[in-house]
């Protein structure tokens, strides 16, 4: 009986179904026998190239030409290919069998890597680099989806159309409004501030209202050290003015906190990274050994703030502040989509746009990238006149949730005492410029000539 490596490698000269299907998730490194791995490599080189199904013949000539083979590998190399015949197993076990094999020996390899790097002592790998070694091997599968159909697959756009997407819900009304609900997984939320406006409190607030829905929160800081973080969340959380917290007893400060943790089954982890030192990759290899270590795994997570994180792509290279601020952006958004969470980080304003009492998109600092790859934006803004009145002003610059001309502005009450936000009275909402208020919306009869679709 032939072994699998034998079976895949007929199947790839003589079953272009299966070939094509397989091929991309093969590695050469998968085949045990140095024989294999050679005739597995001038198939893919062949039909990489010429986008054709390599021939026995062909595989005689291109080993022929090969300057890396001993006169005995040829000849051994030779008879495999000679007793390579067309096959006539089910394709669907084909298919089957070759992606289980593919992933024993990943992790086969994966195994025996990590031993490798347990027992070297040279520091070349980083031993903390084996979770992530395992768990790609683990990950090994086909991708059975080729895309959606239109027409045969309207069933499945129903029920998307109709499932109740998860969100992570705000404390806050006009948040909800604008992104019908709150925020959904797999997706990159950006507040854009000057100096001191309440980038950190905002992210600071919302982390604290999240831990309080039972949900867990992971929030990494570049700008602020870890106990900073906290007591911000404290303050918000123990409804304590921030320069009070000192001057809690340790008894007082104990109870407050056991009282919390009994509202919440929610775990809330701070981290703290050098700035401009950490990149997606780093929040990756956290989130494994949180994970491992703590069987923790985060509902949202915070990045205070994108501009001081470093870039994977662009390490140690010199490229201009637009191209590495849209690449940090990608790859945070990137991360978000691979974790199945809600990324929330925020960025500064331009010179221009600090102060300015109506920030446009154009006032995002360094790269005009970022907000092309944000799911929302918005402008945190804050003047003399709504500091006296303990609001600060919301405007929307970008919303892929919902209409951003609806509530394009809205007033939140800000107490930065307690580092919390909270809904003010609608009457605080009236005056607004432009606001898309629902109710302006609603009293005006807009005349247009609607396309209705096609008549069947």
């Amino acid at each position: 009986m032939d072994k699998i490596e034998t079976t895949i490698l007929k199947n790839l000269i003589f079953n272009e179904t299966y070939c094509r299907k397989v091929l991309p998730f093969l590695k050469p490194e998968y085949f045990s026998e140095r024989t294999e791995k050679v005739v597995f490599e001038e198939i893919s080189k062949f039909l990489s190239k010429y986008e054709n199904l390599a021939t026995k013949e062909v595989l005689f000539i291109e080993v022929e030409n090969r300057k890396d083979l001993s006169e005995e590998d040829s000849k051994q190399i030779n008879q495999l290919i000679y007793n390579l015949e067309e096959d006539d197993s089910n394709l669907q076990w084909l298919i089957d069998s070759t992606e289980k094999w593919c992933r024993d020996r990943a992790i086969y390899l994966a195994l025996m890597e990590s031993i490798h790097i347990a027992d070297d002592d040279s520091g070349k790998k980083s031993k903390d680099s084996i979770p992530h070694i395992l768990t790609e091997a683990l990950g090994v599968s086909f991708d059975h989806n080729v895309g959606h159909d239109y027409i045969q697959n309207y069933e499945e756009r129903y029920d998307f159309y109709h499932r109740q997407e998860e969100k992570i819900e705000f404390d806050l009304e006009y948040f909800n409004k604008i992104t019908k609900g709150g925020l959904p997984c797999k997706t990159l939320n950006v507040a854009l501030a000057g100096t001191g406006v309440g980038k950190s409190l905002f992210m600071c607030h919302m982390a604290s209202s999240v831990l309080l829905q039972g949900r867990n929160v992971l929030y990494i800081t570049l700008e602020m050290a870890e106990e900073k973080i906290a007591e911000r969340i404290d303050a918000n959380l123990l409804n304590v003015n921030i320069k009070d917290l000192q001057d809690l007893s340790k008894q007082m400060f104990e109870s407050k906190i056991t009282s919390l943790s009994k509202k919440t089954q929610g775990k809330l982890i701070i981290k703290e990274y050098p700035t401009a030192s950490a990149h997606a990759g780093h929040f990756k290899t956290l989130l494994n050994e949180l994970s491992m270590k703590k069987s923790f795994k985060p509902d949202i997570i915070f990045v205070d703030y994108l501009n001081i994180c470093a870039s994977s792509r662009y390490k140690g290279s010199v490229v201009n502040s637009y191209t590495y601020v849209k690449a940090i952006a990608e790859e945070l958004r990137g991360l978000a989509v691979e974790c199945n969470v809600p990324i929330v980080t925020a960025t500064q304003t331009t010179r221009s746009g600090y102060g300015n009492s109506d920030v446009e998109l154009t006032d995002t600092s360094e790269s005009f990238g970022l907000p092309a790859t944000a799911d929302l934006m918005f402008a945190l803004i804050s003047t003399e006149e709504l500091e006296q009145l303990g609001q600060i002003m919301v405007k929307q610059l970008k919303n892929r949730y919902n209409d951003p001309t609806m509530n394009k502005r809205f007033m939140v009450g800000i107490d930065r005492a307690k580092m919390r936000l909270y809904d003010v009275e609608q009457s605080a909402q009236k005056d607004l410029v432009d606001s898309g208020q629902e109710e302006e919306y609603n009293s005006k009869e807009i005349k247009t000539t609607k396309f209705e679709g096609f008549k069947f």
